[in-house]
């Protein structure tokens, strides 16, 4: 697909990116850094940008979306505990990236994306690395995946200015949900627990999304 000496230089740009951006910050789940390891995230951009692929930094995809900062797909994925048996589900598709590192971490992926070019393009990116264990819907995600639920764990990679009612409903018990909330200029990250028929919230780190689109997030 490229030179062998190009493939080595990605391969050195994300044991670079996840020793010093990802390990570095106190990322310590051991699967999560070995998916981080090895899924080529270059893939999932436009060719243009592949020199900033494993920066510290999002990039844009396209229709106003953009692909998470690494640390923040990590810190993310590793507050969802998972051990490889689960079914994720995911609201906000874009490139397929983090529905990429999920399917190296559980038993099946389910994501819903609202932009049909994006989800076509994450469809083929997927495809072609041979992930076979990832399930793409075009719908709006603030209604999760009803058909499929319920869910062990859910990852909603947009802003909500609460947490949708139906994600809730479709969250499994136990099960782990991590989402941003707040309003379009600032988030914080939230994970929801529910156990035993009750919920659990707990804040970590301020962040920046953009906004999740829907009859239960923003109105478009």
């Amino acid at each position: 697909m490229f030179p062998r000496n190009r493939r080595d230089d990605f391969k050195i740009a994300r044991e670079r990116m996840v020793q010093h951006q990802i390990a570095g910050r106190g990322i310590r789940d051991a699967r999560v850094l070995e998916a981080m390891r090895k899924v080529p995230r270059h893939f999932f951009i436009d060719e243009a940008l592949w020199d900033q692929a494993y920066g510290d930094h999002p990039l844009p995809i396209g229709h106003g979306q953009t692909i998470s900062q690494p640390y923040i797909v990590a810190l993310m994925t590793q507050e969802l505990n998972l051990k490889g048996h689960e079914r994720v589900l995911e609201i906000g598709t874009g490139c397929g990236y983090q529905a990429a590192i999920l399917a190296e971490l559980a038993k099946a992926v389910f994501s819903v994306e609202r932009i049909p070019a994006l989800l076509s393009k994450a469809r083929k990116t997927l495809d072609s690395l041979g992930y076979t264990n990832v399930f793409l819907k075009l719908d709006d995600g603030t209604w999760g995946w009803k058909e499929e639920a319920p869910f062990d764990a859910i990852i909603v990679t947009a802003a909500s200015p609460s947490v949708p009612q139906p994600l809730l409903d479709q969250l499994a018990d136990p099960g782990t949900m991590i989402i941003p909330v707040g309003d379009e200029f600032s988030q914080s990250l939230l994970k929801i627990t529910k156990a035993d028929g009750e919920l659990h919230q707990q804040h970590h780190c301020g962040v920046r999304f953009v906004k999740l689109i829907g009859d239960h997030g923003w109105r478009d």
